[in-house]
């Protein structure tokens, strides 16, 4: 029997799921994020993920986004071969208008980070469109619809290789994961795609992460094929790596290991891998033409009520009146409460200045002893300062890094994520300080800004130079003015801890 499908339905609930999920983690997620809080032992990886589980309960009462970057739409459709759309869109612009909708609502203005002409003018759509959209034909009357929202430096981290038949998946991804950094926001999960061929195997990989997680229940029953062997022995064996949330090394890098497979040529084993930050946000609904389908808001007991306490040895820093000597003192891994006027800079900013500096020409803000923070920020709504406002990742601005400290007299900078050789070497040289402030935690950043305004290339929207004015915004010394990076220490002291806990476990 033929299902008719009205057009607005299907808009509606594209709609109504990317709201939904803009503030709502799944409820596995949050439990997931909660059992590694308990068990982990390392202070500042534990320190980040209170953060990350008080901001998730900020968002779900707030009904704010997780995430500053509040992602790049997927939507994956099973359309019924006895589905009949009524209406005078295609359904790939069915899908859009929903993503329009949800981007521009009034009430929970979401960031549009969309930009046609990606090699060119990289133009802002202003609304988040278009989607990727993925879709099938299938048997039956329904419409089943998968959406998520992916966010940027999470899918920068993907990776893909064609191996040779005989190579080894586990030996080929334990090589890959201390490659990707920080900058994906661990802890999260890894999806993986194996064969097909090179785009099949990428699909796959994003198709994997949309199932809950489950590594837990699996453990306790078993694997039944080679894909459930994989989960297992790569979930046991990427957290041994000692990588810990955020990069600054613990017991959890990842909550799960997703992998899906598929049949592929004889000479050859493409491989992708794609991870999921720590704002994983993706719903599923169907339709069966009895109206939209709209998601089921959870329980906020669900949410465990975590505490963000200032330890003794937290130091207060005014931003207006620090000084080279006083951040001299500072070393890697110290936790710091920021308060005073900073200001904000990504990747369009940067560029621009240097262009500038490069011209002879002046900046149209003075950053001698100023700290600028990589981050574009959400509109704010209602009587909000700004939106949430969450650190990018701080690796796309390593090739800026020297310049812009010797020649403006920048003294720190802060963001998400380590810092790669280069920009360490000019942090080093010129005894500034790189500064992290946890990814994932954007609304509860937010609420430390008390005042925002822009400064210069308003053009730019969310990526134009502002001031901020923050009190006691929570910060980590990633890398301090001799050059230490805790990316590198801490992952480096937990991998040898966690080996060690292992050989005195089989003693």
């Amino acid at each position: 029997m033929t299902t008719v499908i009205r057009q607005d339905d299907l808009i509606e609930s594209i709609f109504d799921a990317l709201q939904f999920i803009s503030y709502y983690h799944p409820k596995d997620f949050i439990q997931a994020v909660h059992a590694a809080y308990q068990r982990e032992e390392a202070p500042a990886a534990r320190d980040a993920l209170a953060q990350i589980l008080i901001n998730s309960r900020m968002c779900a009462e707030g009904h704010r986004p997780i995430c500053q970057d509040t992602g790049i739409v997927t939507a994956f459709l099973d359309i019924g071969m006895d589905v009949k759309f009524e209406g005078d869109m295609s359904v790939e612009d069915m899908v859009n208008e929903g993503v329009r909708r949800a981007y521009n609502h009034p009430d929970n203005v979401l960031r549009a980070s969309i930009l046609a002409d990606p090699d060119g003018a990289r133009k802002n759509t202003k609304d988040n469109t278009p989607a990727v959209i993925h879709m099938k034909v299938v048997p039956g009357n329904k419409v089943s619809v998968h959406v998520a929202a992916k966010g940027g430096g999470s899918e920068a981290k993907t990776k893909f290789a064609m191996l040779n038949p005989s190579d080894s998946v586990v030996d080929w991804v334990l090589e890959q994961v201390p490659k990707m950094g920080a900058g994906w926001c661990p802890p999260g999960m890894l999806g993986i795609g194996i064969g097909g061929t090179a785009e099949k195997a990428m699909q796959l990989a994003k198709e994997s992460l949309l199932d809950p997680i489950d590594i837990q229940d699996l453990k306790e029953k078993g694997a039944s094929n080679r894909a459930e062997e994989l989960r297992l022995e790569l979930f046991e064996k990427v957290n041994k790596l000692g990588i810990g949330a955020q990069g600054l090394g613990g017991l959890t890098t990842v909550l799960d290991v997703k992998v899906l497979d598929y049949p592929t040529h004889a000479a050859n084993k493409p491989i992708a891998m794609i991870p999921n930050c720590a704002a994983t946000r993706h719903a599923h609904f169907t339709l069966d033409g009895s109206g939209p389908s709209l998601q089921t808001p959870p329980d906020l007991s669900d949410w465990p009520e975590i505490t963000w306490e200032v330890s003794d040895s937290v130091r207060r820093v005014n931003l207006d009146t620090v000084t080279p000597e006083e951040v001299q003192t500072w070393k890697q891994g110290d936790t710091i409460l920021l308060s005073g006027k900073m200001l904000t800079g990504r990747d369009a900013a940067h560029k621009k200045m240097v262009d500038l500096l490069a011209k002879g020409e002046s900046l149209p803000v003075d950053l001698k002893g100023r700290f600028i923070y990589y981050v574009g920020p959400v509109d704010p709504v209602g009587d909000e300062v700004v939106g949430p406002a969450g650190p990018t990742t701080a690796t796309r601005m390593d090739k800026f890094t020297r310049t812009m400290l010797e020649e403006t007299g920048l003294l720190g900078m802060i963001g998400k994520s380590e810092r790669g050789p280069v920009a360490i070497d000019a942090i080093r040289d010129n005894q500034a300080v790189y500064l992290m402030a946890v990814g994932g935690a954007a609304y509860l950043v937010s609420k430390a800004i008390k005042s925002s305004r822009v400064l210069a290339f308003p053009e730019l929207g969310m990526e134009a130079i502002y001031e901020f004015d923050v009190k006691d915004m929570p910060v980590t010394v990633a890398v301090d003015s001799g050059g230490h990076s805790v990316h590198i220490s801490g992952p480096a002291e937990w991998k040898q801890r966690i080996e060690e806990q292992a050989i005195n476990i089989m003693e």
